[in-house]
């Protein structure tokens, strides 16, 4: 298969290039357009009011093309204009930090696959359950051994398939878990600081409260050690609450 890889951490990311190593022993050809810098919690960005501009990175064992911009843009950029040729499906990862239940909403990692999904293209985003990424070539191998099950012609078009894997090594895995999103959101809260000439400014922290998650989500199974697998789509339409406001508003 012909494969386009990107992410949001940007092209020199582990996870990038531990996925694409990982797909090309399988025999798979790969195209990588990804984020010269990171682009984490993003979302489904564009860059309208400014030029795209992108560069080659060509080292001994990795080529790719670092786009200066969004995730999103690396997708519609390599597919309308940087790739020759189109590629079979896209995958986006592997993103340093879990894409589960309310981050699917911020995250560049699956906005790139959701935007390639948009385009009428089979589409996978692959997250791993921690911030610190090193050597993560088994996981990167399960997570191709994964995709290479995945029956595409069975799954509707405009569907991302969202993949997560636990922060423990692949041999620990409880197994693969086919499961729902949490419906657990963030609790956020600012941290006040000061730079060195007393001027305050705020970072952002939080965490999803235990609690909140339940029981066979992806966040619950995710900690629990199975790498979880989600189908998702973007209709967003409430089709209960369309339904309520037809009854009340034109009874």
């Amino acid at each position: 298969m012909n494969i386009l890889v990107t992410n949001d951490d940007g092209i020199h990311a582990p996870g990038l290039r531990a996925l694409t190593r990982a797909l090309r022993e399988k025999g798979h050809e790969v195209q990588v357009v990804a984020p010269m810098a990171e682009q984490s919690a993003v979302g489904h960005a564009i860059t309208i009011l400014n030029p795209l501009r992108a560069r080659r990175v060509e080292e001994t064992d990795f080529s790719g093309t670092a786009v200066y911009g969004t995730p999103a843009d690396c997708v519609k950029l390599a597919i309308g204009k940087v790739l020759e040729q189109k590629p079979d499906m896209v995958i986006s990862g592997i993103n340093a930090g879990a894409n589960v239940g309310p981050d699917i909403m911020y995250s560049g990692t699956v906005a790139a696959a959701r935007e390639a999904a948009c385009l009428g293209f089979p589409a996978m985003a692959v997250s791993y359950n921690s911030f610190r990424i090193a050597d993560i070539t088994a996981e990167a191998r399960f997570a191709v051994a994964v995709m290479e099950r995945i029956p595409w012609q069975a799954i509707p078009q405009r569907r991302v398939v969202n993949l997560n894997l636990p922060a423990c090594p692949v041999a620990e895995y409880k197994g693969l878990a086919l499961c729902e999103q949490t419906d657990a959101a963030w609790r956020d809260w600012y941290e006040e600081r000061q730079d060195p000439r007393g001027t305050s400014y705020w970072w952002l922290n939080g965490e999803i409260p235990p609690e909140n998650v339940r029981s066979g989500s992806d966040k619950a199974l995710l900690d629990e050690g199975w790498a979880t697998l989600t189908p998702l789509r973007f209709d967003f339409t409430d089709m209960a609450c369309l339904a309520k406001l037809r009854d009340a508003m034109y009874p």
